[in-house]
């Protein structure tokens, strides 16, 4: 079948799909301190209207799925969803990012169902600055997660970490050293101006090529590895286990010139751009009984509508260079 390619000539080989906006965290670059009104069940896709989606995009060359939230361990039903998109045929991952909270009890049958590995996250090595980040004490929990997530082959485990000057910058060179000792992949995300990090001073940024530095000051110069499916930047430390990535979406020059993703948000909006509040609505042609072509071409529109560059700061879609839309609504 004809691939998706945007208007741009990029291939559309990667699907993030948010399964809920619920979530057991309350992490204050994501959610506001007051929280956030959950959207109404009935509005949430259901894992067929899913995988309808999936069995159109899948066919037409992608063959990487990322599931999503809010939290994704939270719905009801995850595995046998897993094994359902597994089923699809040709993807060459399948993965799913996760806070960890609940992974040690449901690590096993995650990957029974198919799931290939999982994306944590874990913005700091200390307890205490762990609960302040994300307003629940549960640091433990999420660290025997990721051991367990290792020990049934949801591997390689990759841990998340947004940089944040003034928080967790002096921990940026201790969390390198993971992959040092350990075959898990580290990747630094520059903090993005969406929803609720718009409140942060553009100082407390810290470039890709900042972070690079600072590894690179303690461990020497890293190797290059091959650049995946997804938007890190692949590093190795000399004679270490994992590797270290490095995710640029703001200072990265040519950061969109290579994207290759789209974004199903989990009340059905195509998102053809993280950084823009441009969607395509899926859910309501769904429920109002499209056909496998009538839904083809709406994904095609979807995917035609990608911009050449997310606009940052320029972008007429934008408020003073940020999205109003909370990062737990995107889907990440």
């Amino acid at each position: 079948m004809k691939p998706l390619v945007d208007l741009h000539g990029r291939r559309i080989r990667y699907v993030r799909i948010s399964i809920t906006d619920r979530c057991n965290l309350g992490c204050r670059y994501c959610m506001p301190l007051g929280g956030v009104q959950w959207v109404p069940h009935d509005l949430v896709l259901t894992y067929e209207e899913m995988l309808r989606i999936l069995r159109i995009c899948i066919p037409r060359g992608v063959e990487k799925v990322r599931i999503t939230g809010g939290e994704p361990l939270l719905r009801k039903g995850l595995s046998g969803f897993i094994a359902q998109v597994n089923a699809i045929g040709g993807l060459k991952d399948l993965s799913l990012t996760t806070n960890g909270v609940l992974l040690e009890s449901m690590a096993r049958e995650l990957k029974d169902a198919g799931l290939s590995r999982v994306n944590v996250s874990l913005d700091t090595l200390d307890r205490e600055k762990f609960a302040y980040i994300t307003q629940v004490d549960a640091f433990d929990r999420v660290v025997r997660g990721i051991c367990a997530a290792h020990e049934h082959g949801l591997s390689p485990v990759k841990v998340n970490v947004v940089a944040i000057r003034g928080f967790n910058d002096s921990e940026i060179a201790d969390f390198a050293k993971l992959t040092v000792d350990l075959p898990v992949e580290v990747r630094f995300i520059e903090l993005m101006p969406i929803g609720c990090i718009s409140k942060y001073p553009e100082h407390e940024n810290i470039s890709a090529e900042e972070i690079k530095d600072m590894i690179e000051a303690r461990f020497g110069p890293m190797e290059g590895l091959e650049r995946g499916l997804g938007p890190a930047w692949i590093f190795r430390i000399p004679g270490a286990q994992g590797s270290i990535g490095l995710i640029g979406a703001l200072s990265e020059r040519d950061f969109c010139g290579s994207c290759n993703r789209i974004r199903i948000t989990a009340t059905g909006q195509l998102r053809p751009c993280l950084f823009s509040e441009k969607q395509i609505d899926l859910r309501g042609p769904l429920r109002e009984g499209i056909t496998d072509d009538e839904l083809e071409a709406l994904i095609e529109r979807g995917v035609r509508a990608k911009p050449p560059g997310h606009g940052v700061c320029r972008g007429a879609d934008l408020v003073h260079g940020t999205i109003r839309t909370m990062m737990s609504d995107i889907g990440g």
